[in-house]
């Protein structure tokens, strides 16, 4: 008698965090046989398995669900690939969706939610596969992306004091934290420190003390805007010219340090036999993020079912002759926003002389456009087109072969 595949397993879904894993164990009907609570040891994972044995339903296998692969539940993860079982990378946002507002949000219903997005979604789940490599990029990455985020709280709050201080800041520098407005800020946080200077003196100053650029009629500018300002120096200004070295001191280490880790980036990314930069728009930054949130591209079966887990794919809802196309909220929106980012520097165009870095997207853009679509759609389908050539590069290791640059005519 034939049975049905679902029935060949039993699901192990998971919830991993710091201190702890809890494990829910269904059959392939949905109905709960067993749950397991462990601490997050490896010494741990033996034991589990041991205990684990009493859920397994006759005649079938584990298979295991997983929503964090790469952190807490990652040890895990490689424990169990490596003694070769099943391990499926389930998306968190579809256990979001199972939960809904159901029994409420316990480690143990959080399991079991991932356990039955498992079970619906097994054949379309990517494979864990926690390479060494990936995670030690993935470290870095996020490593990164939290220092970008830090300089931006940083970066928000020297903008509150400097303002103060300098009303016509805009017009001194492009943005507040190029190397030479730094330097400015922090060698004069407030302008009475300027008392007295001309611009040869400032110049000279800014010339011998800082590695910024300057120049002297930079210098006068300055000076010129200064004085119109009139700004004097108030109370407690020793307090608030501290707070703004203070900001400073901090957003260089931290520029320093994002340097330091791109250098490691840069090592690191020999590993990778996919030559994504051979896209132009595509980075080596760009190029490590999107290695860091695909892992490895032989996870996916075909350009389809990544443009399914980065949630560029429509989703298509049809009712009597109403046919809609919505966007897809499920999929990876960090992969999402890469994936918009480079499509949208390859439709747009650079500079007074409107080059285009890529005219064959730029030339189905267009085309998406005069089909009635709206510009954000437009872009969509130019991420389906580009997600279809990163999963090429990646699965066959063969460099891109980029269009002549062009212009945009009016």
């Amino acid at each position: 008698m034939n049975i049905h595949p679902r029935m060949l397993y039993t699901y192990v879904g998971s919830d991993s965090h710091k201190d702890t894993h809890t494990l829910v164990f269904l059959n392939c009907f949905h109905e709960k046989i067993g749950e397991i609570t462990i601490g997050s040891a490896p010494s741990e994972f033996p034991k589990f398995l041991k205990q684990a044995k009493k859920y397994l339903q006759p005649n079938t296998s584990f298979v295991f669900g997983f929503e964090d692969c790469s952190a807490y539940g990652r040890a895990f993860v490689k424990f169990l690939v490596e003694r070769g079982y099943t391990v499926k990378h389930v998306n968190a946002v579809k256990v979001a969706l199972e939960r809904g507002s159901g029994e409420g949000k316990t480690d143990s219903y959080d399991a079991e939610c991932c356990s039955k997005v498992l079970i619906n979604e097994f054949d379309k789940l990517p494979n864990a596969n926690p390479q060494d490599k990936y995670w030690t990029l993935g470290n870095l990455v996020s490593r990164r992306n939290s220092i970008v985020k830090i300089n931006v709280m940083l970066k928000n709050s020297l903008h509150g004091i400097i303002v103060e201080h300098y009303p016509y800041y805009k017009k001194f520098f492009s943005t507040l934290v190029v190397l030479s407005a730094l330097d400015f800020y922090e060698a004069f946080p407030a302008p009475y420190l300027l008392d007295g200077m001309n611009e040869e003196d400032l110049y000279q100053h800014m010339k011998s003390n800082c590695k910024g650029r300057f120049s002297t009629k930079k210098a006068l500018l300055i000076l010129d805007y200064v004085k119109q300002s009139d700004i004097k120096k108030t109370e407690y200004q020793e307090v608030r010219d501290f707070s703004v070295r203070s900001l400073i001191r901090q957003i260089k280490s931290n520029i320093d340090e994002m340097s330091a880790i791109d250098e490691q980036i840069e090592k690191l990314m020999v590993e990778f036999d996919y030559p994504l930069t051979s896209m132009k728009g595509i980075d080596t930054l760009t190029s490590a993020q999107l290695i860091n949130e695909i892992g490895d591209i032989n996870r996916f079966k075909s350009s389809a079912s990544l443009a399914k887990f980065a949630g560029v794919a429509p989703l298509t809802y049809a009712s009597g002759m109403t046919k809609l196309e919505l966007a897809n909220a499920k999929g990876n929106r960090k992969l999402n926003e890469l994936t918009y980012r480079i499509a949208l520097s390859a439709v747009s165009p650079i500079g007074p002389k409107k080059m285009l870095l890529n005219p064959i997207f730029r030339e189905y853009y267009e085309k998406k456009i005069s089909e009635g679509k709206s510009v954000n759609k437009a872009i969509k389908c130019v991420q389906r087109r580009l997600i279809n050539i990163i999963y090429n590069i990646m699965k066959h290791n063969k460099p891109y072969i980029n269009p002549e640059v062009a212009y945009l005519t009016d």
